[in-house]
C-alpha cells in the first residue's frame, strides 16, 4: 500500500501539481480542452442522431407498408365474410376452416413431438454431425498429445450420376464449421451445400467436426494444433495434390485465420464465409449484436456462466442470444409457417431443427479467449491476439490467397466485420502486394447469415464459383481484388461462370462502412471488461464456484429453457401418448380448406399482424439498445478512458517494408532466373504502365500464363512465388529490374521469344496506350532488339495458327495482375492443351528457372480434366 500512497504524493504526480499550481493551466489551454470536449460531444450527438434517423426511417418505411397491406388484407377478408353471409356459404366455410385448422393443429403438434424425439435421440448419440453424407473418421483429436474434441472426417461421395469420381490429385477441400453453440455439419447438411459443390466437382472433401463435450483442459491453442495436424494428414493422403483449400464458416472463419497464420506452409487458399474478424465494425443504425459486450457485460459474463457450468460454458446460452436477434421469426414465424404448411413443411423444419437444437459446450478457457480476444477486445485485427502467452497471431504471415465472402443481408456478421480487418492489418493495397498476399472479397446484397454457408439458392452461385475459380485466383498477381459473378450457363457438372476481378484500393473497402468513429466507444468497453473480469476473478468467483457442483451444473444444462422446450414436447410427455395415432388418422382424413376461405384469409392476416408487432418490438428495442450503448460509452470521458485500447496495429510505409526478408531476398536475386521470370517481370512492368485492360488482353494473358509451356508446368505455388518475387523486384528496384532483363534472357532466341510474348498480350500497336508502347520500346532497346514495327496476333508459344484453342474441362481461365481492373467478365473454363508444342529448342520449351519455393517440392500441378 505504501507505493499507492507514494504515487499520490504531490511531488510525484504532475496532475496533482497542476491542481495546486494556478499557473499550470492557462485560460487558452482550458478553453482548448473544453473546445475538444465540446467537439466530441457534438460528434457523438451527430452519430446518435444519424442512428436514430436511420432506425426511425426504417421503422416508418417498413411498418407503414406492412400495416397498410395488413389493413387491405383485413378489409378483403371482412368483405369476403360479408359476401359469404349474403350468399349463405359462410357456415360451410366456417365448418371447412375449423376442420382444417384442427387437423393442422394435430399434425403440427405431432411434428413438434418428432422434433423433441429427434432432439433426445441426438443428445443420446452424443450430437454427431448433421451431415447428409456418409463419412469416415480419419483422425480423432482426443488421441493427439494435446487432446481436444475435434475430429477429421473424410466425406464419401454418393454413388449417383451427379457426382464425378473423386480424383486424388485434385486439391482437397477442408471445411471448418462454427463452434458457436450449435454442432457441426451446417456446411454439408444439404446436397447444395459447400460439401456437395466440391464433391460434384471431383475434389476430395474433408470436414473438421467436433464432439459435444470438450476435453478436460482444452484450449483454443489445442484446437489450432489439432487442425494443423489434420491438414498434415490430408497432405499425406494426397501427396500429388496442391495444399488443401481451407473454408471457414462464421466463427470457423477466424479459426481458419488462426490456422493459416500459425502454419503458413500448410494451407492453400483460405475461404472465409461470413467470418466476424473485425468485431467492433458495423454501421450506425444497424447491426445491434455488436453492442452486446457493452450492454450485457464483457468477459466476466462468460466467466460467470462458465462457473455456473462447473468450468463449462453451455452453448444453449449463445443460441438463445441468436434467437433474440429476430424474435418474430424464432418464436412465432417459423412455427406458423409449419402450422400453415404442415402438409409440405415438416421435412424441411425437422431437417433444420436437428442442427439448430444441438447444443454444444465449450471450456471456460475457450469461451473467455473468444470473448476477450475477439468480440470485446477486437485484438485479432490489431495484431494483439495471443493464441498462447508470447505467441501473437499475425494475419500478415498468411501466404495463401484469402477469399472473404460477406453479405449485407447478414444480421450476425455484417460486411464491415468480415472485411474491415484488411484495412486494419495493411497500410494500403501496395503493402498487400509487397507482402505477396492476394486478398479477394465478394459482397452479396441479400443472403442471410445461415444462407452464406447453408448454400441457399442465392448463395449457391457464390460457392460454386469460388470452387471453380481458385486456380484463377492463385494466378493473380499479389494485391487486393473484388470478385463479381456476372452470369452462368450450362448444366450443373459443366457449368461455366462469367466472372470479373476488379483491382481495389483501401478506399473502396472504406466505402462499405459509414465511417470508423462509431468504433471508438468499444475501446472503453474493452478496458472496462478487463477490469470487471479482474474484479470478478478476485472478489466474486470464489463464492460462485463454492456453490456449484458437477451435479448442479448438469441440472442447469438440462433445465435450460431451450432443452426443456424440446423435452416437454417429446414422447416422454405422457400427454402426447396418443398423438401419433391421432396424426395418422388425420392424415387419412385430411381435408384442407379452400385457399380463398375467408376464415383462412383472416388467419393469415392475424398471423402477419402478430409477426409485425414482434418485429416492431425488435426494431424499437434495437433503437434503444444502440442509443443506450453510445450514451454510456460514447462520452468524452469514456473515450478518454478507453484511449489505451484505441490504437490499431502499427502500419508500415513502403520504405519500412524494404527491410523485410522476402524483399531483400528478391532484390538479391534480381539478376537470377530465366525465361519465365523475365516474361512475368515484363508483364508486371507492362501492367503498371497502363490502367484498365480489355477483356481480349486478359484472355491472352490467361492463355500464356497457364496454358503455354513453360508456364503450364509450373505448380500453383511456384507460379505464386514467381509472381510475388517479380512484383517485389519491380516495386523496389524498377530501373534495375528493366536493366537486368538481359541477364535473364541470355540468348537472342530467348529475347526474341520473350519480346513476342509480351507484345502479343497488349495486341496491335495502334491499340496500345502511349505508356504501354513506350514500355514495349524500352524492352526492345534494353534487350538489343529493333524497335517494334509489326503486330503479334498469334500466340508465339503455340505452333500453328492463332492461339485461341477451344475450351473444355472445369478449370477457369487465369488473368494477369491487371485482370481485376477490367469490368468485362471472363469465362471460367479451361482451354484444352494445344495440339502442338513449340519446337524443342525454342525458349518456350525450356524449363523455368531454378528459383522455386521450397514448399512446392514434390507437388504436382493440378491437371485439367
Amino acid at each position: 500500500m505504501k507505493d499507492i500512497f507514494d504515487a499520490f504524493e504531490k511531488g510525484q504526480n504532475e496532475f496533482l501539481n497542476s491542481l495546486n499550481d494556478a499557473t499550470a493551466w492557462g485560460p487558452s489551454e482550458r478553453f482548448t480542452a473544453l473546445q475538444a470536449q465540446g467537439t466530441e460531444l457534438s460528434n457523438l450527438a451527430e452519430l446518435m442522431g444519424r442512428g436514430l434517423s436511420k432506425h426511425f426511417e426504417k421503422i416508418t418505411a417498413d411498418h407503414k407498408g406492412r400495416w397498410q397491406l395488413g389493413l387491405a388484407d383485413m378489409g378483403k377478408a371482412v368483405e369476403d365474410l360479408s359476401k359469404g353471409q349474403r350468399n349463405g356459404s359462410l357456415f360451410d366455410a366456417w365448418q371447412s376452416y375449423w376442420k382444417d385448422a384442427a387437423q393442422r393443429a394435430v399434425l403440427t403438434m405431432d411434428v413438434l413431438r418428432q422434433r423433441g424425439d429427434i432432439f433426445l435421440e441426438h443428445e443420446e448419440a452424443g450430437c454427431p454431425p448433421v451431415l447428409v453424407y456418409d463419412y469416415d473418421v480419419v483422425m480423432d483429436g482426443a488421441d493427439l498429445p494435446r487432446p481436444c474434441c475435434y475430429q477429421l472426417l473424410r466425406i464419401k461421395a454418393p454413388e449417383d450420376g451427379e457426382h464425378r469420381e473423386i480424383k486424388p490429385w485434385k486439391r482437397p477441400y477442408v471445411i471448418i464449421d462454427p463452434r458457436a453453440g450449435h454442432g457441426a455439419g451446417i456446411g454439408g447438411f444439404k446436397p447444395d451445400s459447400q460439401v456437395g459443390v466440391a464433391l460434384r466437382d471431383g475434389h476430395p472433401v474433408y470436414f473438421i467436426a467436433f464432439k459435444r463435450m470438450p476435453e478436460k483442459g482444452q484450449t483454443l491453442a489445442d484446437v489450432t494444433l489439432a487442425e494443423a495436424a489434420f491438414v498434415r494428414r490430408i497432405m499425406e493422403e494426397h501427396p500429388d495434390a496442391p495444399n488443401p483449400i481451407i473454408t471457414g464458416n462464421c466463427q470457423g472463419g477466424w479459426a481458419t485465420l488462426l490456422l493459416a497464420a500459425t502454419n503458413p506452409d500448410l494451407t492453400g487458399p483460405v475461404v472465409l464465409n461470413g467470418a466476424p474478424v473485425s468485431t467492433w465494425a458495423g454501421r450506425v443504425g444497424e447491426n445491434p449484436m455488436r453492442y452486446n459486450g457493452g450492454i450485457l457485460g464483457g468477459t466476466y459474463n462468460a466467466m460467470f456462466y462458465s462457473d455456473l457450468g462447473h468450468g463449462v460454458f453451455d452453448g444453449a446460452d449463445i443460441v438463445q442470444n441468436f434467437e433474440m436477434l429476430n424474435p418474430a421469426r424464432n418464436y412465432f414465424g417459423k412455427y406458423y409457417d409449419l402450422y400453415s404448411k404442415v402438409d409440405t413443411e415438416p421435412h424441411r423444419f425437422l431437417e433444420f431443427e436437428r442442427w439448430w437444437g444441438g447444443y454444444f459446450l465449450l471450456n471456460e478457457a475457450e469461451m473467455k479467449w473468444i470473448v476477450e480476444q475477439l468480440f470485446v477486445g477486437n485484438k485479432l485485427s490489431k495484431n494483439e491476439a495471443q493464441l498462447e502467452p508470447g505467441r501473437n497471431i499475425d494475419i500478415k504471415q498468411i501466404r495463401a490467397p484469402i477469399i472473404a465472402f460477406a453479405s449485407f443481408g447478414d444480421n450476425i456478421t455484417p460486411p464491415q466485420q468480415a472485411l474491415n480487418w484488411i484495412i486494419d492489418t495493411y497500410t494500403d493495397e501496395r503493402e498487400i502486394a509487397i507482402r505477396g498476399q492476394r486478398i479477394i472479397y465478394m459482397v452479396h446484397d441479400q443472403v442471410g447469415h445461415l444462407g452464406i454457408f447453408v448454400s441457399s439458392k442465392i448463395a449457391k452461385k457464390e460457392h460454386t464459383e469460388v470452387t471453380s475459380t481458385l486456380k484463377t485466383i492463385e494466378a493473380l498477381a499479389p494485391g487486393l481484388y473484388e470478385m463479381t459473378i456476372d452470369d452462368y450457363e450450362g448444366g450443373l457438372l459443366d457449368r461455366e461462370f462469367s466472372v470479373s476481378f476488379h483491382e481495389r484500393k483501401m478506399q473502396d473497402l472504406m466505402k462499405i462502412d459509414d465511417g470508423r468513429d462509431d468504433e471508438i466507444p468499444f475501446a472503453a468497453v474493452a478496458r472496462a471488461s478487463e477490469q470487471q473480469a479482474e474484479f470478478y476473478d478476485v472478489a466474486v468467483r470464489p463464492f460462485v464456484q463454492a456453490g456449484v457442483t458437477e451435479q448442479s451444473a448438469e441440472l442447469r444444462r438440462k433445465t435450460h429453457p431451450l432443452r426443456v422446450q424440446r423435452t416437454m414436447m417429446s414422447s416422454l410427455n405422457p400427454m402426447f401418448g396418443g398423438l401419433p395415432g391421432m396424426a395418422e388418422r388425420v392424415k387419412e382424413d385430411r381435408t384442407p380448406a379452400d385457399a380463398n376461405n375467408p376464415f383462412s384469409e383472416m388467419e393469415r392476416v392475424s398471423a402477419a399482424m402478430i409477426e409485425q408487432s414482434l418485429d416492431l418490438f425488435r426494431d424499437l428495442r434495437d433503437t434503444w439498445y444502440e442509443n443506450l450503448f453510445y450514451t454510456v460509452w460514447g462520452s468524452p470521458y469514456m473515450r478518454w478512458f478507453g484511449r489505451t485500447h484505441q490504437p490499431g496495429r502499427t502500419l508500415k510505409r513502403k520504405e519500412d517494408l524494404r527491410s523485410l526478408p522476402p524483399v531483400q531476398t528478391a532484390l538479391m536475386h534480381i539478376e537470377e532466373g530465366g525465361f519465365c521470370e523475365a516474361v512475368i517481370r515484363m508483364l508486371i512492368l507492362l501492367a503498371d504502365s497502363r490502367g484498365n485492360v480489355r477483356r481480349d488482353r486478359l484472355e491472352r494473358s490467361a492463355r500464356v500464363l497457364t496454358q503455354d509451356e513453360p508456364f503450364k508446368s509450373l505448380s500453383p505455388d511456384a507460379r505464386s512465388f514467381m509472381l510475388q518475387e517479380q512484383t517485389l523486384i519491380v516495386e523496389f528496384a524498377r530501373e534495375q529490374a528493366i536493366e537486368s532483363l538481359p541477364k535473364l534472357l541470355k540468348t537472342k532466341e530467348d529475347r526474341e521469344m520473350a519480346s513476342k510474348v509480351v507484345r502479343y498480350i497488349p495486341g496491335a500497336i495502334d491499340e496500345m496506350t502511349p505508356h504501354t508502347l513506350e514500355m514495349v520500346q524500352t524492352f526492345q532497346s534494353v534487350l538489343g532488339l529493333p524497335p517494334v514495327s509489326e503486330d503479334i496476333t498469334a500466340d508465339p508459344l503455340v505452333s500453328g495458327e492463332a492461339g485461341a484453342p477451344d475450351t473444355d474441362g472445369d478449370t477457369p481461365k487465369v488473368t494477369e495482375k491487371a485482370a481485376s481492373a477490367s469490368p468485362a467478365p471472363q469465362k471460367a473454363s479451361a482451354p484444352k492443351r494445344a495440339a502442338k508444342k513449340a519446337p524443342a529448342k525454342s525458349a518456350a520449351a525450356r524449363k523455368p528457372g531454378p528459383r522455386k519455393p521450397r514448399s512446392t517440392a514434390g507437388k504436382k500441378e493440378e491437371p485439367a480434366e
